[in-house]
């Protein structure tokens, strides 16, 4: 009791989390929708729970941390739609909660910069979603933390993978900027809010570096010393509708008010830096 921590949606960000907190003494749930992902989920060091089940409503009643990473779905948060009744009879006891988010609620910017002040202008339906996640999140009584993330990339997923594959592709949009950050800056961050809560509040999550994604691609190949990606122009790149979209928003995303308000001191604070541990890591 007072030392459980539960994790909607056990993804890549809770997975990399969940050592930490088990190196402080919590004892981590993570959900999933399928046994299929329980093994995935024990690695990391979490007990699985199934997302719908009684055990998991049990777990809610002594949980007093709460991470989510589960995409809104038809238009609406299933975390909230789910389970958000049994988190507000909950909410005495919930110290923290955290909703992972992303850049995409603020739409393009045609590459200016934006931070956490910045209008919402969300441009793809998944970024209205968002949005309206963040605000059903944000109305319920507990202390809740919005974290918007850019690109994700550390241990296992980057662009070696892709290089090595034989599937990376060098799409040129001229001005075309993203923001991303390493993994390991994102778990010292989450760790720092929940030593440190300050409820309702929204943190962007990128480095300091917001980068043309073939920047990333032409640095990952040279350090691999193999040959270059090809190299394709963005009208004429064969995409995915998904990945068509990331493109149709431009923007630069302001990482100093996790520095300023939590003390983060990035590890990684540009992506050649985070590469360059991957490669000495065997990324």
């Amino acid at each position: 009791m007072g030392l459980t921590f539960l994790s909607f949606g056990h993804g890549y960000t809770a997975q990399s989390l969940t050592p930490y907190l088990n190196d402080k003494g919590w004892r981590v749930f993570g959900t999933s929708r399928s046994r299929d992902n329980f093994s995935d989920i024990e690695k990391s060091g979490a007990i699985p729970i199934l997302w719908e089940s009684n055990e998991l409503r049990s777990v809610i009643r002594e949980t007093a941390l709460v991470l989510s990473s589960v995409s809104p779905a038809n238009g609406s948060d299933p975390v909230i739609k789910t389970y958000g009744e049994d988190l507000k009879e909950n909410s005495s006891q919930i110290k923290w909660a955290g909703y992972l988010s992303t850049i995409g609620v603020y739409g393009d910017t045609k590459g200016e910069w934006v931070d956490e002040s910045s209008p919402l202008k969300p441009s793809t339906n998944r970024g209205i979603s968002r949005v309206n996640a963040e605000k059903k999140w944000l109305k319920y009584n507990f202390p809740t933390h919005i974290f918007r993330l850019g690109g994700i990339y550390g241990p296992n997923r980057g662009p070696f993978q892709k290089i090595l594959q034989g599937k990376a592709v060098k799409i040129i949009k001229p001005g075309q900027v993203f923001s991303r950050m390493h993994i390991h800056d994102i778990v010292q961050t989450l760790l720092a809010s929940i030593s440190q809560p300050k409820p309702y509040s929204i943190y962007n999550l990128c480095d300091d570096n917001p980068a043309p994604p073939q920047d990333v691609l032409s640095y990952a190949a040279k350090l691999l010393s193999v040959k270059q990606p090809p190299t394709v122009n963005f009208e004429d790149a064969d995409l995915s509708e998904m990945a068509r979209s990331f493109y149709a928003e431009n923007k630069r995303v302001s990482n100093k008010l996790i520095k300023s308000e939590l003390g983060v001191d990035l590890i990684y604070p540009n992506y050649k830096v985070g590469l360059e541990n991957l490669l000495d890591q065997n990324y």
